[in-house]
């Protein structure tokens, strides 16, 4: 869709401008104008290489976190709210994210509060960042609480980037090595077995196996892969179900190396969101209310509700956590003596700092154990590749 630069002047008769999305440049000032604005500029502007914004403008959590580290360092300067939307706009890259922040300065600057503003786009801001948010504009200290939670928002980037950049290089070996399988049976392998097929000598089982592979995978590549597409688009639509998000979820807590990883992950995001929250101003309540969508896995979420239950009825936060297999002894000890020393957002971020170093203890470990793991795998795969061709070809030497 066309994406419209504007200039404009709102009902307090001020000069705004900005971006926005619309089919065409008359229907760009109708929405200017239900907006309340007066429009004395409207030009359609080249976005990117395919000159409208598509898919590719996504706003991701790295441009939030951006966003955030600006915009606290902004308003801590004493800077006018809106103006220091504006001055992030300038700042920023992605096109999408531009028209966002511009229309959220053209709220504020109607007299709407910035939270509210933030919450009109929910797939880009979520209920967690406008709860702190909420919370820093209900204290006064809304350059605190954003400087505090752009800091929050940096390090859980930078765990799940840690973590993300430890998984490339198997992931990048694997994919090479499927590839590299698929084109020795495809081109190579019917080459090498001519001279076995010609002999009209009975082969060794896994020779057989290994033609017949090849011969399905020259002749019928272009069924694999569609139910390779099949399958992989299968599952993407039945993770997204209750049922399979919650098998997904319940399985990343029992597979085998990766279970503990995923643990602490989800650890991590529970303590550090409830410790923002808790920081901001947020009730216990709330701040788990929001916590249990934040942590994104399904086992946890429960937990948590569970826990938010309790805690209304006037129980400890520690009361579910102690009976569960999932949470760790420690975190439900440590939580119930914050409670009883009102130090809890002390205690989270102790246990945020401590599973924030197991988390990198354990991707260390983790690629110390996969790249043995992947040799060995090579290593056996090209073995009995090799010995289900070589091995027919030596006893047909040595019987001639």
């Amino acid at each position: 869709m066309p994406v419209y630069q504007y200039k404009a002047r709102n009902k307090n008769n001020k000069t705004v401008s900005g971006l926005v999305e619309a089919l065409s440049e008359e229907i760009a000032v109708e929405t200017l104008q239900e907006k309340s604005f007066s429009v004395t500029f409207v030009k359609e502007v080249r976005v990117g290489k395919f000159g409208h914004l598509s898919i590719f403008n996504n706003v991701s959590h790295k441009d939030v976190v951006i966003f955030s580290r600006l915009f606290a360092v902004l308003i801590s300067a004493n800077i006018a709210m809106v103006q220091a939307l504006k001055i992030v706009v300038e700042q920023t890259e992605n096109v999408k994210f531009k028209m966002i922040i511009s229309e959220v300065a053209d709220e504020i600057d109607a007299g709407t509060r910035l939270s509210e503003a933030l919450a009109k786009h929910p797939k880009v801001f979520s209920n967690f960042y406008i709860s702190v948010v909420r919370s820093g504009e209900t204290s006064g200290k809304l350059d605190e609480v954003l400087t505090y939670l752009a800091d929050e928002m940096e390090k859980d980037y930078d765990m799940m980037g840690k973590i993300k950049g430890a998984m490339i290089y198997p992931a990048f070996v694997m994919t090479g090595m499927l590839g590299v399988g698929i084109v020795m049976m495809i081109f190579v392998v019917p080459k090498l077995t001519v001279m076995l097929k010609e002999s009209g000598t009975e082969l060794p089982f896994a020779t057989r196996v290994l033609m017949g592979s090849s011969d399905f995978l020259a002749n019928f590549w272009w069924l694999i892969l569609f139910i390779v597409v099949a399958l992989v688009l299968s599952v993407r639509f039945y993770i997204k179900t209750p049922i399979g998000k919650y098998l997904v979820d319940y399985g990343k807590l029992r597979v085998p190396i990766f279970s503990g990883l995923f643990q602490k992950i989800y650890l991590v995001r529970f303590t550090r969101s409830m410790h923002t929250l808790i920081v901001g101003g947020v009730t216990i309540t709330k701040s788990l209310k929001i916590t249990a969508d934040v942590v994104n896995n399904q086992i946890y979420k429960e937990l948590i509700e569970e826990t938010v239950k309790q805690v209304e009825d006037g129980n400890s936060i520690s009361l579910v956590f102690a009976d569960s297999k999932e949470i760790p002894k420690m975190v439900s000890q440590m939580l119930n003596i914050g409670e009883k020393t009102g130090k809890m957002d002390l205690v989270l971020q102790r246990i945020t700092n401590f599973y924030s170093r197991e988390i990198d203890n354990t991707v260390a470990n983790l690629m110390t154990l996969i790249e043995p793991i992947i040799m060995v795998v090579m290593g056996v795969a090209v073995g009995m590749m090799v010995a289900a061709i070589i091995m027919p070809m030596y006893s047909m030497a040595n019987g001639v």
